[in-house]
């Protein structure tokens, strides 16, 4: 038996809604798959032969197909590290810290597709799975973590590391289990797994007492998944009267823009497709990047939103059809709600019901797989095409839209040997020709990463968008290292990001990951000291990250960190020597770390205030920019012999 309810004594699945007796089918589709994969799956168990709840849980794993975990182990999780260690299928790749643990997870699955899998044990272990729990629902990562817990005739007793974690994580998981029979193990995994993946991906966490991961048993590798409910909520097809009515709107629009996210990385193809037939002009959230190519320069408006290019906000704002597939409305993309895409007819097209209507009332919803929506959408374009019915011209507006690029590019001004933050992501950009893994933290860098890496396919994009989890960067490359190890895997990372995770370093010395790490190092809370410059008139409030006696050194000192983990390390202080720094971070096997000195003043433009709306902060922006072009005054300060240019800061938006 397990706890599946919620506060209330309701069903805890509740993100998915919607459904038809068609979804009863897959539903045993997926059973038949799974038991033909059963079938073949070799047992180093005799069929009869009992064994420990623990190694239960390591087979169940198995026979999901799990090669990696990232487990730190702890009292109540012994038992599921001495199973790890008897499985010749699972490797454990050991993180220094359980967040760090997660992120990773969280980098495995963002990278690969396939659910990341974490173990810490109760109390402290469980707990510090909180940030990455809350990073995956809100991206639709799917995630299984698993917690040793006390045993059973402890639990509410305050014993010693026990902390009610299913209570705890109620509210930031898709589902969440308290095993209490062992017997249940196998059609609990199961079953985890299928949440995680299936509908809008998300984490499911399992809570297992010691004392059950320590029982023998012969499981059943048999017993069906109890998921009717849930089975019932999943989305239904996309109906073709519906499929019709959006391509009516098309045809009848003459400034349509598509506005993608997260949802379309598994729907790419259809896409491109979808663009190639229509010649509608793409505007990405940061969590869509990727899902259309950012370097076609013909359709792709890069990122929209708070710190989104001009044209791409542009076009949102003067469309008269928005396409909103697979997004949520987010506050960071919409600022101020009325104001956004005010003109524009709205079709939302998302797998999540609960997204639908939200934040933004769509003239028009489709509640489906945005891959099997685009698929029929494209069926209707291709049948017009042949019959000659299409007539789709959207050049004079791709036009418009071209001149607002041109107009406003996203810029960035360059001053003597300073090494400008924007630079040096574009030379990434280059030397990797645009086909590395990129994970971030939070910050500045971000949202430059975001801006000048031009993302051309689906998961080479990682970072927290819906949290902003700092110290996900680095855990993440590791992750998504493990997940494709024959990718160029790139940690662009803050200095305030990264210190949060640097322990995890030492995972990548002892694992020899390949991770390269590029950090902007501006000795400052970057973003916080942008909307200090911007909102609170440049006082610093606590976001110098500096030692305040010594403020000519670089303090901490990243290479030092580098060292103790016997890793590759260098800095880069002048502009003229940064590519080829980048250029031996690439081509030195193995990790390697890389700390480029920029100046904290620069800013991340264009910026819509939050809550703002763009046509009213577009003039604020254009006379930012236009004081951009005029020569800054500067300052050098010497800090151990580099020279590093300081420059004024921007005027304050109103």
């Amino acid at each position: 038996m397990e706890r599946c309810v919620d506060a209330m004594g309701k069903p805890k699945l509740q993100r998915e809604v919607g459904g038809n007796r068609r979804r009863r089918s897959l539903f045993t589709l997926s059973i038949r798959f799974h038991q033909a994969s059963q079938e073949t799956f070799v047992s180093r168990y005799t069929t009869d032969e009992p064994r420990k709840g623990c190694d239960v849980l390591v087979e169940a794993l198995e026979r999901e197909g799990v090669t990696d975990v990232f487990a730190y182990p702890g009292g109540a999780s012994m038992e599921i590290h001495q199973a790890l260690t008897r499985s010749k299928i699972i490797r454990n790749v050991l993180p220094r810290h359980e967040q760090g643990g997660i992120f990773a997870a969280e980098g495995y699955a963002r990278a690969s597709g396939v659910p990341g899998v974490c173990i810490a044990t109760s109390g402290p272990g469980a707990t510090n799975l909180v940030s990455g729990l809350a990073d995956a629902l809100l991206d639709s990562v799917p995630l299984v973590a698993i917690t040793g817990q006390v045993p059973r005739r402890m639990i509410g007793t305050d014993a010693f590391q026990e902390t009610p974690i299913v209570e705890v994580t109620r509210s930031i998981t898709k589902h969440n289990y308290l095993v209490l029979d062992i017997e249940d193990i196998p059609r609990i995994v199961r079953e985890a797994f299928f949440i995680a993946k299936s509908g809008r991906p998300g984490p499911v966490l399992i809570d297992i007492p010691k004392d059950i991961q320590q029982q023998m048993v012969v499981p059943n590798w048999n017993l069906p998944m109890r998921l009717s409910g849930y089975m019932s909520r999943l989305p239904r097809p996309p109906s073709d009267m519906l499929l019709e009515q959006t391509a009516r709107l098309i045809a009848e629009s003459k400034r349509p823009v598509l506005y993608v996210g997260g949802g379309c990385l598994n729907s790419s193809e259809e896409l491109r497709k979808f663009v190639e037939l229509t010649g509608i002009p793409v505007a990405s959230t940061l969590m869509g990047l990727g899902s259309y190519p950012c370097s076609d320069e013909d359709f792709s408006l890069q990122m929209l939103g708070m710190h989104g290019t001009v044209y791409a906000n542009y076009a949102v704002d003067k469309s008269d059809l928005l396409l909103a597939f697979g997004v949520r409305f987010d506050d960071r993309v919409t600022g101020k709600l009325e104001a956004f895409a005010s003109r524009a007819k709205i079709v939302h097209i998302d797998i999540d019901s609960a997204e639908i209507g939200k934040n933004k009332i769509p003239h028009l919803s489709i509640c489906a797989d945005i891959k099997l929506a685009l698929e029929g959408l494209n069926s209707i374009f291709k049948e017009k095409g042949r019959e000659g019915k299409v007539g789709l011209d959207f050049s004079a507006w791709r036009q418009e839209l071209k001149e607002q690029k041109t107009n406003y590019p996203l810029s960035y001004k360059t001053f003597e040997d300073a090494i400008p933050p924007q630079y040096a992501i574009q030379l990434l950009d280059e030397l990797t020709n645009g086909n590395a893994i990129i994970s971030t933290g939070v910050g500045q860098h971000q949202m430059w990463s975001a801006q000048f890496y031009k993302y051309n396919k689906p998961r080479q994009w990682l970072t927290s968008g819906g949290l902003g989890a700092m110290g996900f960067g680095l855990p993440a490359a590791i992750g998504a290292a493990v997940a494709r190890p024959d990718a160029v895997v790139v940690d662009i990372d803050g200095d305030g990001s990264f210190i949060m995770n640097v322990q995890e370093l030492a995972t990548v010395r002892v694992e020899n990951l390949p991770v390269k790490i590029m950090l902007l190092n501006n000795q400052h809370l970057g973003m916080v000291v942008q909307w200090e410059d911007r909102f609170y008139k440049s006082n610093r409030a606590h976001t110098y990250l500096g030692n305040p006696s010594k403020e000519s050194d670089i303090f901490p000192d990243m290479l030092k960190f580098a060292e103790a983990c016997d890793i590759p390390a260098a800095r880069v202080t002048k502009k003229d020597d940064l590519k080829a720094a980048i250029q031996k971070m690439l081509d030195t096997p193995g990790p390697f770390l890389l700390d480029v000195i920029v100046p904290h003043q620069e800013h991340v433009l264009p910026m819509i205030p939050s809550g703002g709306a763009f046509k009213d902060h577009l003039d604020n922006y254009l006379a930012t920019l236009a004081q951009r072009k005029l020569p800054f005054n500067y300052r050098h300060v010497k800090i151990n012999n580099p020279i590093i240019c300081v420059f004024n800061v921007f005027p304050v938006m109103k």
